[in-house]
């Protein structure tokens, strides 16, 4: 594909920028006050969509084993108690908010989100979900993502209810959209068992086009409710999660198969969304190539200040990646020495590490351009 930010229109970017009063702090664009002033001072919405990596506490709601809502869960957030975000503290979503200059957005469920707290946008996500709707079968009661669009479609009619239905299309069609799916896809349904019922449909090869040309699906609905800019990101290295590490890894390293796996879909992925951006003619999807921002930390830990990649935090068993993390688990004393915290979830560390290579990273990690080149475009068009 050829590049979409040429030297030429990042020039002009930067110029604009001065001209606006846009300020660029730490690789975070600010609108200027004229753009924020459109919108009625408010930042722009924030909508996401996903699994645990993203969900901020929609699970609570449910009656579902998929659930991080007991300590030590949220022991470094600012209310030092859970959330239901898999995470000792904030999640990825909390600090692209924190960028955006907006507080973090609320889970649909929740019912605090009403009245002008629904302006802001509202996190979609469920703990357990794929791509597919027989993932994650063994949680029973989760969200599945046909079912988050629907909420999608059901929190605009509420929105339209309070700043009419042509407010409720600008202020989507202006919002930030993150979508964090796909693991499970893998680790909870494919390699859930042996034999799967997915794995005896398909060998891997095949499996991984069948489930991008799902996820094209639904990201299409997403495009046709009215979404303009969609943060896509790929999955993490798979086999080298303290999971995996326990259960599937050999002599201490990444799963092969797990690895195959992720590699044969973070490729197939980003180019699914060339193509449907092609198709639109706007760069409305942009890929993040979590999978090699994760690996710069689990390859090296040392230079990112941690002291280990493979151990979690919290959990028990071989490098604490069996089971679930609860008050009996075994906890280290330091969160930021580790890069996971759970045996499947980032630190709160290592996913600031991630958000700031969303922000600001070249185009081996965001393609066709990172979030600063996003907001300092969309300050000078809005």
């Amino acid at each position: 594909m050829a590049s979409f930010v040429p030297l030429t229109t990042t020039t002009l970017v930067s110029l604009v920028l001065v001209i606006i009063g846009a300020t660029v702090n730490g690789g975070e664009a600010r609108p200027s006050s004229s753009s924020r002033s459109s919108t009625n001072n408010r930042p722009r919405a924030f909508f996401v969509f996903g699994d645990s990596l993203v969900d901020s506490g929609n699970n609570n709601y449910l009656a579902t084993t998929a659930r991080a809502d007991a300590p030590p869960y949220g022991i470094d957030h600012p209310t030092h108690r859970p959330t239901g975000r898999f995470s000792n503290g904030l999640n990825i979503p909390d600090l692209i908010s924190q960028r955006l200059g907006a507080e973090s957005v609320l889970p649909y469920l929740s019912p605090e989100l009403r009245g002008d707290k629904l302006l802001i946008g509202a996190n979609f996500a469920s703990a357990g979900i794929g791509i597919l709707n027989d993932t994650g079968i063994q949680f029973v009661n989760i969200i599945r993502m046909y079912r988050q669009l629907e909420h999608f479609e059901e929190y605009q009619r509420r929105v339209s209810a309070i700043i009419g239905a042509a407010g409720a299309k600008r202020l989507v069609n202006q919002a930030l959209v993150l979508i964090t799916v796909g693991g499970n896809d893998f680790v909870n349904n494919y390699y859930l068992v042996p034999y799967s019922v997915r794995s005896q449909q398909y060998p891997l090869p095949q499996y991984v086009p069948f489930i991008i040309s799902e996820y094209r699906k639904l990201l299409q609905k997403l495009y046709d409710l009215g979404a303009r800019r969609v943060l896509v990101t790929g999955t993490g290295p798979l086999g080298c999660v303290p999971a995996e590490l326990a259960q599937r890894g050999t002599n201490g390293g990444c799963s092969p198969e797990l690895q195959r796996a992720a590699s044969l879909y973070n490729p197939q992925l980003e180019r699914m969304l060339q193509e449907l951006n092609s198709k639109i003619g706007k760069d409305v999807f942009i890929a993040a190539n979590t999978q090699e921002m994760h690996l710069n930390f689990i390859t090296n830990p040392q230079a990112f200040g941690f002291t280990t990649s493979k151990v979690a935090c919290c959990g028990q068993g071989p490098y604490n990646g069996l089971g679930l993390c609860t008050p009996l688990s075994n906890l280290c004393p330091n969160r930021d020495l580790y890069a996971f915290w759970d045996a499947f979830h980032p630190s709160e560390k290592a996913n600031k590490i991630i958000v700031e290579q969303i922000m600001s990273g070249s185009t081996r990690y965001m393609n066709p351009m990172n979030l600063s080149t996003i907001l300092a475009l969309d300050a000078i068009t809005t």
